[in-house]
């Protein structure tokens, strides 16, 4: 943690903004990374709570929702949103941003990633999405978070000029204006 302590000072002292992410937190943890002067923890949801189970094992969505309050509590701003593309519904991806909607304050900043197929994974032969599914997302999050920066995350690269443009007609932040978290 003193190493983690010192890399967020050093940032802060060349005058960027700090972000890490680094999984679940302890209460004592979140407080020693905002005592370094840490501005946004990310900690994605990663899907709604009912589709969740089948994506991540190894925690609980209750944990990823307890660390994302005692980042809160510590004073650091949150980043949380999650990935579509991996097999969700619909409905699914409506439940992830009302959780992320619904928290006692929104985050900050709500990344909305596309999934990154890679072959010989588990999820490398599922559906692609619908460029406009995609991009209704990114409006849907605008409209249920209209002051958190909507941004466009991982994925992006495989993204048609026009998908990307249309995510910022959507409602995405503008990137000078979009936090680097």
């Amino acid at each position: 943690m003193p190493y983690l302590e010192q890399m967020v000072q050093g940032v802060r002292a060349m005058g960027l903004e700090t972000c890490m992410t680094l999984g679940t937190l302890t209460n004592e943890q979140a407080q020693r990374l905002a005592s370094a002067g840490l501005d946004y923890y990310n900690h994605n949801l990663d899907t709604s709570p009912e589709f969740y189970g089948n994506i991540i094992t190894t925690r609980t969505y209750q944990e990823r929702l307890d660390t994302l309050d005692k980042v809160r509590n510590a004073g650091i701003k949150v980043c949380s949103g999650g990935i579509v593309g991996l097999g969700e519904t619909v409905t699914d991806r409506a439940g992830l941003l009302l959780q992320l909607a619904n928290l006692p304050t929104p985050p900050e900043s709500v990344p909305i990633n596309m999934l990154v197929k890679v072959k010989g994974t588990p999820l490398a032969d599922n559906e692609d999405v619908d460029a406009f599914d995609f991009i209704r997302t990114i409006a849907v999050a605008r409209i249920m978070m209209p002051t958190s920066y909507v941004r466009l995350s991982a994925g992006r690269e495989q993204m048609s000029e026009q998908t990307q443009a249309m995510c910022f007609m959507a409602g995405l932040t503008p990137f000078s204006t979009a936090v680097s978290c």
